[in-house]
């Protein structure tokens, strides 16, 4: 038995049931295949199609068809699909920014724990020093004074002071070296 558009859509608004399952049998299969060529999801698919069938038996009475079941059927799949791709894109979007701030605070809270432990290393590297030398290598690095001038404070020779300073540097190398990866990479890394 074959009806024309208009003949269906009144068949479903009077509940006949027979009809309804012509429809189902008839468009399910295709409709899941077109959603499924919208959102690359065959399981999401073949969902809204049975939603779409669902609200079309639910909303018989109250549901106009202007044009055939069939367009009625592909154009609500459609709208449908297109909200889903929507809704995906706006979690992907929360995912995406949920993502690159954990990282952004891992990052950082990663770099706050190398700079303390790093911070603490220093501090026992200078503090390993002889005391001349530690009082040249502060003097130069921390009150930023040249050598002459901690030359003149101290009553040294600027000689002496270039010797404290190169050997203050040798040993706080070879206290960090194992830090010198790393602050290489914290110094690089966003390059």
């Amino acid at each position: 038995m074959l009806l024309s558009g208009q003949e269906l859509a009144d068949a479903l608004h009077q509940s006949d049931k027979s009809v309804f399952e012509s429809v189902f049998k008839t468009y399910y299969e295709r409709l899941c295949n077109y959603a499924n060529t919208m959102i690359n999801n065959m399981d999401e698919a073949e969902e809204m199609v049975q939603n779409t069938f669902l609200n079309l038996w639910e909303k018989r009475e109250a549901i106009q068809i202007h044009t055939s079941v069939k367009s009625y059927l592909y154009q609500a799949v459609h709208n449908h699909s297109l909200n889903q791709i929507k809704h995906l894109k706006v979690r992907q979007k929360h995912a995406d920014y949920y993502v690159h701030h954990a990282y952004e605070a891992a990052d950082t809270n990663t770099e706050k724990i190398i700079g303390d432990e790093l911070a603490i290393r220093i501090d026992e590297a200078i503090n390993s020093l002889p005391a001349q030398c530690r009082k040249v290598f502060q003097l130069s690095r921390f009150e930023n004074l040249s050598y002459a001038e901690i030359a003149d404070q101290l009553n040294i020779s600027v000689k002496t002071i270039e010797n404290h300073m190169g050997k203050a540097l040798r040993i706080m190398r070879t206290k960090l070296t194992e830090f010198l990866a790393l602050l290489i990479w914290l110094l690089f890394r966003n390059f």
